[in-house]
């Protein structure tokens, strides 16, 4: 038998398609992690992160005979995932977020005193709620390219749009943090 964990996530659909449902446990092991955080981001709630977390798993499965193996399982995958949030959060009607990479820890260094962590905490919030009120498509694109490191190509190929809608998505989102920042004279 072959080792699955060595196989590339095209040849894992491919394995799945033909009935391999072990193929497909690796990519939901191997994705699972990557998925349930940018849901976690684009959501704000861990409960609803997980819920939409097994759905884009169950849709990938459900759609794996229409996946075209040319090495954009991620971007297909996040594309997903990306649906279902904006589903979710049209039916929800709001937009929260929640830490801005929960998952990172932040690099070993001097331990702050307790001044800079508060004014560390109180910067990350004001990030957060700053991201917070961009609009979906644009939040979604940041977060795609800061937190996902996708590539502007990737990031198109998930969202459907072509690379300079991409790039003037990201484009607004950043003026719109940097003016709202300004508002605040929280950053230079």
């Amino acid at each position: 038998m072959h080792n699955r964990s060595n196989s590339s996530d095209d040849e894992l659909m491919v394995q799945g398609v033909r009935g391999d449902q072990g193929a497909f446990r690796v990519l939901v092991e191997r994705w699972q992690n990557q998925v349930f955080a940018f849901l976690l981001r684009m959501l704000g709630n861990p409960e609803d992160a997980q819920d939409l977390c097994q759905e884009t798993f169950i849709r990938m499965i459900r759609s794996a005979d229409k996946y075209q193996p040319q090495g954009q399982f991620q971007s297909w995958l996040f594309r997903i995932a990306g649906n279902q949030a904006r589903s979710r959060l049209r039916r929800q009607k709001i937009v929260r977020w929640v830490s801005l990479d929960p998952d990172r820890p932040d690099p070993p260094a001097k331990t702050p005193d307790a001044y800079e962590q508060m004014a560390q905490e109180e910067t990350r919030l004001e990030v957060t709620q700053a991201i917070d009120k961009l609009p979906a498509r644009q939040k979604e694109a940041l977060l795609l390219k800061q937190y996902q490191g996708l590539k502007y190509k990737e990031i198109a190929e998930t969202m459907g749009l072509t690379v300079s809608a991409v790039q003037m998505l990201l484009h607004r989102a950043m003026l719109a943090l940097k003016d709202d920042f300004s508002r605040k004279g929280s950053l230079g």
